[in-house]
């Protein structure tokens, strides 16, 4: 179970939200809704660990993020809105790095092989600076296909996507509900993902 209390988000002079409660189980999805500025990412990037909330606690598995450490960054694959891919490397490479330093090695075979799945066969080898905007989030969203984590953290990952691409990640995303797993999103996109429980966050 991931568990959100009493969540303050403050940047700068600014307090973007407060008072942030959740509960999601296994099999659960929760979509962070808002509009722009009210501290979707921020959240996003509190639950995966990078940033602290000014007040309130964050808990996995009943126990606070902050006293798991590497025992909490192991269950979670987080993927943020930009996908954080190298231009000057290829898809091949940016995928196993990206996998690397999650802490999951992979095979060239096997990063191949989801990339050919996430629809960038013949495209592994192309430096990421000659591929589409949309064609670069499918690198960021193989990782998914890889990982054996349980809570994905996704910060808009349906941007740049085109309909097939978009009914592909749906069905990845229904695999890993179905599976157990969990996920935390944002999107401005409507995209109906079936799932044991589904719940919405707005953020003022």
């Amino acid at each position: 179970m991931l568990q959100g209390s009493n969540l303050v988000c403050v940047r700068g002079d600014r307090r973007l939200f407060k008072d942030i409660n959740f509960s999601l189980e296994a099999g659960g999805i929760m979509r962070v809704t808002g509009p722009n500025g009210s501290g979707k990412t921020s959240l996003l990037r509190m639950l995966c660990g990078l940033s602290r909330p000014e007040h309130g606690e964050i808990r996995w598995r009943g126990k606070s993020v902050r006293s798991l450490g590497g025992g909490y960054y192991g269950d979670i694959t987080y993927l943020g809105h930009l996908g954080g891919a190298k231009d000057d490397l290829t898809a091949l490479e940016n995928l196993r790095i990206s996998c690397a330093l999650a802490g999951t090695e992979v095979t060239e075979q096997v990063a191949i092989d989801a990339l050919q799945h996430i629809g960038l066969g013949g495209r592994e080898l192309l430096p990421v600076k000659v591929l589409s905007q949309g064609q670069k989030k499918r690198v960021a969203l193989a990782r998914l296909l890889i990982g054996k984590t349980v809570l994905w953290i996704l910060d808009e990952p349906l941007v740049a996507l085109d309909t097939s691409a978009v009914g592909m990640i749906k069905e990845i995303l229904e695999q890993h509900l179905a599976r157990g797993g969990m996920v935390v999103m944002t999107t401005h996109q409507e995209i109906d993902i079936a799932a044991v429980a589904t719940q919405q966050l707005q953020l003022a």
